[in-house]
């Protein structure tokens, strides 16, 4: 519960610890997951001490308990191994101490191993950390390669002169680190984050050599497998032998078998690249070679065309019949007109012949009065009665008798 205190009123530090102990009693025994870093059993002594740690938050906690205890597994466990502790917490007021009191020490072994592997491979899995869209591509050829391995190992030893062997321009960063035991897990997280975080880098290739299920148990760590979903430099991983599948292997970009492997996968082949240059030259030269011919044949075949050959030709014969329907059509042309010109003359003739005009040629005579009406009937005009008579050549003046 809160205390009241103010600079007036403090507690002393020995009511603090006190307090602090009594709130710690309160919690009772609990079981603890971790690995032991230091193990200390001093001949004669009733009580051995250890350090149980955390490699995933680089915490640890010391843990005392009865020789008789740890006798019970002394033969299968030892610094480095995982365990899992049955203890009461512990505050040792004089000295402000916190630690565990074991009552009961178990290993954790290989089938508890895998099965928690499996576990966490299930719920990160469910969490889209290894799907495939989430895979960057590797570049064809890094100019800097960050690596990630144990200092003066075989990995380090495979990968380099591997790569170099491939393509003896290529250039690394090297980050040595433990690729084992308590220090393991944070040094390999802090090496990726230093690698990710360098614009130069191209890409990361975490390694290491074989070994057994715990000595591999670093490279599924979770805290590890979130730094490498979290990279945007793409990520290597090269863990083992072909059998060893840690969970690094399924969120990384892209899983080596081997190191060597891997500097196969990463770093391109020299020779193998000069020769697939040369054999897509060779491809290019026989293609364009080909469109030539192709193309010269069927120029070559164009030209052989009778059109090519005597190009006017058809022309010429275009001539002769544009000059054949000209004539048809000038033929024509003067038969209609001719035929206009003699229906024309023949209407002309017969107009000619049914005209007034002829008609008075022929000694008629057209009467008209006064007001230019001519006379059809005697009873249309009076005695005396002047009238204009006109005949073919000219009009005169007629009087009507009585």
């Amino acid at each position: 519960m809160a205390v009241n205190t103010s600079p007036e009123a403090p507690l002393p530090v020995g009511e603090v610890s006190r307090m602090i102990g009594g709130w710690i009693d309160r919690l009772g025994a609990v079981w603890v997951e971790g690995q032991i870093t230091q193990l200390s059993r001093r001949p004669g002594a009733g009580v051995v001490f250890l350090t149980l740690r955390d490699p995933s938050y680089d915490i640890s906690v010391s843990v005392t308990c009865y020789r008789q205890v740890f006798d019970a597994v002394a033969d299968v466990v030892g610094e480095g191994a995982r365990v899992v502790v049955l203890a009461k917490p512990e505050w040792y007021a004089p000295r402000g101490q916190l630690s565990l009191r074991a009552a009961e020490i178990k290993p954790v072994g290989v089938g508890e191993l895998l099965a928690r592997l499996e576990q966490l491979k299930k719920a990160l899995g469910a969490e889209g950390l290894f799907a495939a869209d989430r895979k960057k591509p590797l570049p064809f050829l890094p100019q800097l390669i960050g690596l990630v391995c144990g200092r003066a190992s075989a990995a380090e030893r495979d990968v380099l002169e591997n790569a170099r062997h491939r393509w003896p321009a290529v250039r690394f960063e090297v980050r040595n680190v433990p690729v084992q035991g308590v220090h393991a897990v944070p040094q390999v997280v802090q090496a990726v984050k230093e690698l990710d975080a360098l614009d130069d880098v191209d890409v990361i290739i975490v390694a290491r050599g074989g070994g057994s299920v715990e000595d591999l148990l670093p490279f599924s760590d979770e805290q590890l497998v979130r730094t490498v979903a979290g990279c945007r430099t793409p990520v290597v991983s090269a863990i083992g032998h072909e059998p060893d599948h840690p969970l690094l292997d399924y969120v990384a970009d892209l899983r080596a078998s081997t190191p060597t492997d891997a500097a196969k996968k990463v770093v391109p082949d020299v020779g193998e690249e000069l020769e697939r240059v040369r054999m897509l030259r060779d491809r290019a030269r026989r293609c364009a070679a080909a469109f030539v011919e192709r193309e010269e044949r069927g120029l070559a075949h164009a030209l052989g065309r009778p059109a090519m050959q005597d190009p006017h030709r058809m022309i010429d014969e275009r001539a002769d019949h544009v000059a054949a329907l000209l004539d048809r059509g000038r033929r024509t042309l003067r038969h209609l007109l001719d035929r206009a010109d003699s229906e024309l003359t023949h209407t002309h003739a017969r107009v000619v012949a049914l005209s007034p005009a002829a008609t008075l040629r022929r000694g008629y005579a057209v009467l008209q009065r006064a007001d230019g009406h001519v006379v059809r009937d005697p009873a249309e005009v009076t005695a005396g009665e002047d009238l204009r008579a006109r005949v073919a050549e000219g009009e005169f003046t007629v009087k009507v008798g009585e």
